[in-house]
């Protein structure tokens, strides 16, 4: 998020007070929006693919889609922002982001779905990047503070109960319209954030000189869906030639961005940070790590949901846990980060493995008997976990770049743990689906992977930088 930060606009006329408060209010709104549809369809997932068909693979591209398009087009939409001014690409993310989740609600078909899914990524890209640099403009640096420090319990009471409410939504079967409420519902949350924002944001020009890399953008989300694509194609239909070619495509497109990187004016991550190993191997970590919790998140749901016929609230309701832990590690960890540094990295990892190893003794030795509450502690330990890890990992992975690169690695990271969650959400559910058998060997196989990924990352928290950057805190 720290390249919001950069090139805002700085202003001596700040609003009043309560035009300040609407103001984070409208951009508060809009972030809880981003991370509802970012996370919901983790449990309408099974529920979608029993209406509208489409199997294994429909599973996959829900959240994949999603999170693939914000992640590639992230960087890119804050250089618009910056380019055109912040509260024109706000306004367009937001309407663009609305229609798109009407678009889904009634989507007559799985190939429909996932490209309303794509475009709702790829709006949602231009409103989240916009927020922190509209803060910046309307907030005095001595009071920006109590904005930013409502960010971390919203969204996380946002990440606890987006989930329930989706579950519930989905149980209700509002109007005999199943699933489709959950995305529909944004018609009237987002029109009246839309609302707000056109009669709250303040003006701003943009700066027509800034650079904006489309061709890397291009590059970077052709690399991605090839991949992808590739990978969700051949666990749904087999490794015929077809996911194949599109994996070999991939390779080749991401050649072209690495070529792209090397010689364009304003490459989306600035070379000098790749040559920083610090960065470069939390970037990696952020990869792994990220992709191997998203994935988790999607099995657990299918083996709640698959194995043990939990409804979607039930299932809902059995994770929160995880997502509590989340909140209260990431509260908690937040002042220890300056002290410990990566050893808070470590930490959060060896939890996450902890629990993770407890999840999948329990389901090894129980089964489809396994019960709610036996469920309940391993998840709030790698919900602990998780949250230790969540902001220290990226806060120790800047400790050592310059000042002024602060603005790209913090685009750059912000982008990189979204396609991680395209990754996960892809590659773990493949080792689920090639392993299932409709009972719980899938969940003890794609558990054991994440248990061993996590695993492997623990060691190279030593190429990490030791501390994080005291004045980021």
């Amino acid at each position: 998020m720290t390249q919001i930060m950069h090139g805002a606009n700085e202003k001596t006329d700040h609003p009043p007070a309560r035009a300040r408060w609407a103001i984070l209010g409208v951009v508060l709104a809009a972030d809880v929006l981003d991370l509802l549809d970012g996370t919901i369809t983790n449990i309408a997932a099974p529920t979608i693919t029993r209406d509208l068909g489409g199997g294994n693979a429909l599973v996959q591209w829900l959240g994949t889609s999603y999170a693939l398009a914000l992640g590639v087009l992230l960087v890119l939409g804050g250089r618009l922002g910056d380019k055109y001014g912040r509260r024109r690409l706000f306004l367009t993310g937001l309407a663009g982001f609305t229609a798109a989740s009407v678009a889904c609600g009634l989507a007559p078909t799985p190939g429909t779905l996932v490209a309303a899914r794509l475009v709702q990524g790829a709006f949602g890209a231009l409103v989240v990047p916009q927020g922190f640099g509209i803060l910046g403009a309307t907030w005095p640096r001595d009071q920006i503070g109590k904005a930013y420090s409502l960010f971390g319990p919203v969204m996380g009471l946002s990440a606890v109960g987006g989930p329930v409410l989706a579950g519930f939504i989905v149980d209700a079967d509002l109007a005999g319209l199943g699933w489709r409420p959950m995305f529909l519902i944004n018609l009237a949350l987002g029109g009246a954030a839309l609302l707000a924002a056109a009669r709250l944001l303040p003006h701003d020009t943009g700066d027509r000189a800034t650079t904006v890399d489309v061709p890397g953008s291009a590059l970077l989300g052709a690399t991605m869906l090839a991949l992808l694509a590739g990978l969700i194609e051949g666990s749904a239909h087999g490794w015929d030639a077809l996911p194949v070619l599109l994996l070999l495509a991939g390779l080749a497109l991401f050649a072209g961005f690495c070529h792209r990187q090397r010689t364009a004016p304003s490459p989306l991550i600035k070379p000098s940070l790749l040559h920083n190993r610090g960065f470069t191997s939390g970037l990696v970590l952020g990869v792994v790590f990220f992709a191997a919790v998203a994935g988790l998140l999607y099995v657990l749901s299918l083996f709640l949901q698959q194995s043990l016929g939990r409804s979607p609230a039930a299932a809902a309701l059995a994770l929160t846990p995880l997502s509590a832990g989340i909140v209260v590690a990431s509260i908690a960890c937040y002042g220890l980060i300056a002290r410990l540094g990566r050893r808070l990295v470590l930490i959060g990892f060896l939890v996450t493995l902890a629990g993770t190893a407890h999840l999948l003794a329990l389901v090894t030795t129980s089964g489809q008997d396994t019960g709610g509450w036996a469920l309940a502690p391993p998840l709030l330990v790698i919900g602990l976990g998780m949250g230790a890890c969540f902001g220290s990992l990226y806060d120790v992975t800047i400790g050592d770049i310059a000042p002024e690169e602060a603005g790209s690695a913090g685009g750059s990271l912000g982008a990189v743990q979204q396609l991680a969650n395209a990754i996960g959400a892809a590659a773990v559910t493949t080792v689920y689906f090639r392993a299932d058998d409709g009972g719980t060997h899938a969940t003890t196989v794609s558990l054991t992977v994440v248990a061993a990924i996590t695993l492997l990352c623990c060691p190279l928290v030593r190429l990490l930088p030791l501390k994080a950057p005291e004045q980021h805190h």
